[in-house]
């Protein structure tokens, strides 16, 4: 397909549930009263108290992007990794009946080009922050002078290019290998399993998967927010 091929059912679901939560939070926005907090409300309060407690142990700048960025990617992240408990067979099956599509890949996650534009992204932030922060001269020094001084110009540069580029490699693989596991244990439970026995597999596996659904959330937010932090630091630090 080539590397500027689009994945539109990735992009689709990626957008659709960026909707989802840029619109429900807004509604509980909206909403919020002090008076009789319903339990949407609450919700998203408990959601928007514990980033918040993240960010402030987690990252050591000054930065008014930091918290919402943490925020959106927890939540975003959250609603792509949910996917994966729908049935699989539900969304190809409609797809197939309903728009004429004989397959359809809906666990966002689970597709290698969604966690890795998101890492990529990240990365573009961290050379971002750390220009703006410690200048050209200076990010050219840490990138160079570090970790074993002048001597060993070359190598330092090689050394701690691959330790950049490696950190958000690891932030998208780590969220895409554990999806992608994830959605293949429940397609071999309900290709290689009966029909009747699949329930006392599949219910398991996915009380497991909302385990793990928001625990990557909040692994890649944390890192996200840790890897920022990073750049934000000066030799002084």
């Amino acid at each position: 397909m080539g590397f500027w091929a689009i994945n539109v059912d990735t992009m689709f679901w990626s957008i659709l549930l960026g909707i989802i939560f840029l619109t429900t939070f807004r509604i509980a926005a909206k909403r919020a009263t002090t008076a009789e907090p319903g339990m949407w409300q609450n919700i998203v309060e408990w959601v928007v108290e514990f980033v918040e407690t993240q960010v402030r142990d987690s990252f050591h700048g000054r930065s008014e992007l930091i918290a919402p960025l943490a925020l959106t990617i927890f939540g975003w992240v959250f609603l792509m990794n949910a996917t994966d408990l729908i049935p699989v067979d539900w969304i190809p099956r409609t797809a197939e009946s309903l728009l004429g599509l004989g397959h359809m890949h809906y666990v966002v996650s689970a597709d290698v080009n969604a966690p890795m534009g998101m890492a990529l992204a990240v990365f573009f932030l961290i050379l971002f922050y750390s220009i703006k922060i410690k200048g050209v001269v200076g990010f050219t020094k840490e990138m160079t002078l570090h970790p074993f001084g002048k001597w060993f110009l070359p190598f330092n540069l090689l050394l701690e290019t691959v330790t950049l580029v490696a950190k958000n490699v690891s932030l998208g693989m780590r969220l895409f290998g554990n999806l992608y596991a994830g959605d293949m244990v429940f397609i071999l439970i309900a290709a290689l399993v009966p029909f009747w026995a699949q329930p006392f597999l599949q219910v398991p596996w996915a009380i497991f998967e909302c385990l793990i659904i928001l625990l990557q959330a909040f692994i890649f937010m944390v890192l996200t927010v840790v890897f920022l932090s990073m750049a934000h630091e000066s030799d002084e630090h």
